[in-house]
């Protein structure tokens, strides 16, 4: 493969990718340690695989290997002639030797499986390209096997070498598997199981974590090699298919055991048999018979939630078959009613899965609701409402259905403080579970009505509790109460002491506005009534030189009237 050089001296490095700047080289003396499964579960995380984009890693995968080529110096070819220059021994016993030449067969590999599992995913609805997805693993063998032979050099140190060993029988089993070699894929992923346990134990504790995943990995492919070998004990189909390994609902069936489809023709339900026609429907049943075995060995919740989502998928292409066959065959009908029953069973068996990890109480009062609409819902169907044994069963379902939910709907009124109401049903749910047979019940409902029996009465006495202290703490403050109600203002009667919450309120009734008009004594302003009344003091003595000078004056104005002077014309 050609692989193109850049024209630029620089090249600008998406973000996350490492940069393969010049280093100096090791001395001779100091071996290499490659921690292969390190190096390529932080690539994968970091460019793709996180989300399952296979193609962004396979880019990423064929850039690093031209900055690695052209870092090393190792093109291959120049611009307009391609010239194949792989890494051999003596680029590791080099006395320049440098750990990143064994990158570069490594990344080569990853190039080529990323490919195969992007085909991979591209098969589903593209079956020719099936033949190309194994042809890029056998490519991919090839690299992991010269990678495997440099690192088998004694420039490399014992880690380094069982990385590799356990690298390549993966990749080998890989391959095997998808041709369905069996017996050798088993071998090979065995071999690189056991390797990876091996350096687990050796390593420390913050470098276990990808080892252990691997070895996770790798267990449900080696179970169903297993299965196929003739182990029959050694796997659970209805869980591989959960765990990715199986994919289709044509894949379940096709390993399903075929002397146990031609005895299954006929079903029991609440002692009606059942007659099953349709082929489909018949492999169908025999597939979920280890339904409940699955569940109890799957590790968590989770696992157990996915095994029954792949149930539903199946499930819905049978009940539409069958039901497409009742419109015209009168006996299929039954048999809808039976699929429809398994459907709405298994809904409340994941529907109590889901509640279990629910951490909100009004989140389970709602998948309680459901459960119990849907068991009313079935009872009332008319191929068993006359069936004294089933509207029994499925009554004992409901009681179970309502105690979890008055339980958790207690618990919704404790959070939101309404003690009352907590209590009241609190005291309800503990009473009602102890009259239920627990043997009756699926594990996961026998796990929440063990958790309600257990804890019910202890909440009904926080509940009380609750209520008393919040009763005395909010309890209000005491009010004048109204002695009377008068329109007299205070004004008028201050003199008086009475309790009044008026006065205390917005317009309290203090004095009168406007006020009243009074009348008054009139005050004279224009005339002086008391002029007459006044008896003034005798001024005459201050007044005689005042006489004497009109006396003068007189004189002279006879004199001045005799001659003519000062007169007023």
């Amino acid at each position: 493969m050609v692989v193109a050089l850049s024209e630029k001296p620089t090249e600008q490095l998406p973000p996350g990718e490492k940069s393969d700047a010049p280093a100096k080289p090791r001395e001779a003396s100091q071996a290499f340690c490659l921690e292969i499964l390190k190096i390529i579960k932080d690539s994968q995380q970091q460019h793709g695989l996180r989300h399952g984009d296979y193609q962004r890693y396979r880019g990423y995968c064929s850039r690093r290997i031209s900055r690695l080529r052209k870092v090393l110096k190792i093109p291959q070819g120049d611009r307009r002639h391609f010239k194949k220059w792989d890494v051999t021994e003596a680029h590791i016993n080099s006395s320049r030797a440098d750990e990143r030449y064994l990158h570069i067969p490594l990344i080569l590999t990853e190039r080529c499986w990323a490919y195969a599992m992007q085909l991979k995913q591209e098969s589903n609805t593209e079956p020719r390209k099936k033949f190309h997805l194994v042809q890029k693993l056998r490519k991919a063998c090839i690299y992991a096997l010269k990678l495997d032979e440099l690192c088998k050099s004694e420039r490399c140190d014992a880690r380094t070498q069982l990385e590799a060993q356990a690298y390549v029988a993966w990749i080998h089993g890989s391959l095997q598997f998808e041709l369905e070699l069996w017996v050798q894929a088993a071998e090979n992923l065995k071999k690189a199981q056991v390797i990876y346990e091996k350096l687990a134990v050796t390593l420390p504790d913050e470098e276990q974590l990808p080892y252990k995943q691997r070895v996770e990995e790798i267990a449900p492919s080696l179970r169903y090699c297993a299965y196929n070998i003739g182990d029959e004990k050694a796997v659970n189909l209805l869980e591989l298919r959960s765990q990715g390994v199986l994919e289709t609902f044509d894949a379940l069936v096709s390993q399903s055991k075929e002397k146990t489809a031609a005895v299954l023709h006929e079903v029991t339900w609440f002692k009606l048999k059942i007659p099953i026609r349709i082929e489909r429907v018949r492999l169908f049943l025999i597939s979920i018979e280890g339904l409940d075995e699955s569940l109890k060995n799957a590790e968590d919740n989770q696992a157990k939630i996915k095994i029954l989502e792949n149930l539903f998928i199946d499930l819905r292409d049978v009940i539409s078959l069958t039901r497409e066959s009742a419109r015209t065959e009168k006996q299929d009908q039954l048999l809808l009613a039976y699929l429809l029953s398994i459907r709405i069973e298994r809904t409340s068996q994941r529907n109590l899965l889901l509640l279990q990890q629910t951490k909100k109480p009004q989140d389970c009062v709602r998948l309680l609701d459901i459960n119990i609409q849907q068991t009313s819902e079935l009872s009332q169907n008319e191929s068993i409402k006359d069936i004294n044994a089933a509207q029994a069963y499925f009554e004992t379902q409901r009681v179970a259905y309502k105690v979890l939910r008055s339980y958790y709907l207690a618990k919704t009124h404790a959070a939101a403080k309404r003690w009352r109401e907590a209590a009241v049903l609190f005291d309800t749910s503990a009473k009602t579970v102890t009259n239920l047979q627990f043997d009756k019940y699926l594990t996961e409902l026998k796990q929440l009505l063990t958790i309600v029996k257990e804890s019910a009465e202890t909440e009904v006495v926080n509940a009380k509790a609750n209520f008393v202290l919040d009763s005395q703490e909010d309890q209000p403050i005491p009010v004048p109460q109204k002695v009377f109600k008068s329109k007299k203002p205070l004004i008028e009667r201050l003199d008086e002491f009475r309790e009044e919450p008026q006065l205390l309120s917005k317009n309290p009734n203090l004095v009168p506005m406007p006020p009243n008009m009074e009348p008054v004594p009139a005050k004279p302003l224009f005339f002086d009534l008391a002029n007459n009344l006044v008896a003034f003091p005798d001024l005459t003595e201050k007044l005689e030189g005042q006489a004497k000078t009109k006396q003068g004056a007189g004189i002279s104005g006879f004199v001045k009237g005799l001659w003519g002077w000062g007169s007023k014309k």
